[in-house]
């Protein structure tokens, strides 16, 4: 156990240590939720849905579904930077060494929730003075589904990378695979509003569950049925990325 948390720490220092001296893509991800918190934000402040508050109880409703977009994008394409490393014989020099093939994902999966979080801190600040209301104890459960969203996108991104191999799959794969998932969340507007048949697709989106658990801790309702719904199914799922993305590292390093 300590040599698999020593090289779980030695590789999330050298992730974090490339993400510092490189900032651009934290900042880029963290730039598209501030255009919709600063130009979309202040619409739905006068609409009216089955499910939605107006006024400032807007952004406890659209806050929740930034912060969701921002787990989304913010690690499904990080398998780009695996594939640099596979490219520049990173991965293949680790053949050679006794690092924990388990440590090798977890320890850059580890640098994308830290950056996730930090991202996701700075957005709250900033939509503080907007009128958003949220109390400290449900805002460290929010971020702690957060981190679920993320070791699961981080991992199947991952994997992804390990399979394909290449920029110009893995960037039309994890659009395909965004856009629909973000669209059928209700981050946006509420899926309350939404046809029947679309509501029915949404339920097996699970970041919706993610989004609707997020929205009852900002409201401070901390045990309803979205939040338990939200933390059974983000874990198992992300138990479940976490294997396969592991399994992928170890038959690419062995």
């Amino acid at each position: 156990m300590g040599k698999f948390l020593r090289d779980t720490w030695l590789v999330f220092q050298r992730s974090m240590l490339l993400t510092l001296r490189n900032p651009t893509w934290v900042v880029v991800g963290l730039a598209q939720p501030l255009y919709y918190l600063l130009l979309f934000a202040p619409l739905l402040k006068k609409v009216r849905a089955p499910g939605m508050a107006g006024g400032d109880a807007a952004f406890a409703f659209f806050i929740p579904g930034l912060l969701a977009q921002l787990a989304l994008f913010g690690t499904l394409f990080v398998g780009f930077g695996l594939i640099g490393e596979l490219r520049d014989g990173v991965i293949e020099r680790m053949r050679v060494t006794p690092v924990s093939r388990f440590a090798l994902l977890l320890g850059r999966a580890l640098r994308d929730v830290v950056t996730l979080v930090a991202q996701a801190v700075v957005l709250v600040v900033i939509s503080l003075p907007f009128g958003l209301k949220v109390q400290f104890a449900p805002l460290l459960l929010v971020l702690a589904l957060m981190v679920l969203l993320a070791v699961m996108g981080a991992s199947v991104s991952y994997a992804a990378a390990l399979i394909l191999k290449s920029e110009d799959a893995l960037a039309p794969l994890a659009n395909g695979i965004a856009m629909p998932i973000l669209l059928l969340s209700g981050v946006f507007l509420p899926m309350a509003a939404a046809p029947g048949w679309l509501q029915a697709v949404s339920r097996i989106n699970p970041l919706r569950y993610g989004v609707d658990a997020a929205r009852d801790l900002f409201a401070g309702h901390v045990s309803t049925a979205a939040v338990y719904e939200a933390v059974v199914i983000l874990l198992a799922l992300t138990v479940a990325s976490v294997i396969w993305a592991a399994r992928r590292f170890a038959r690419s390093v062995a």
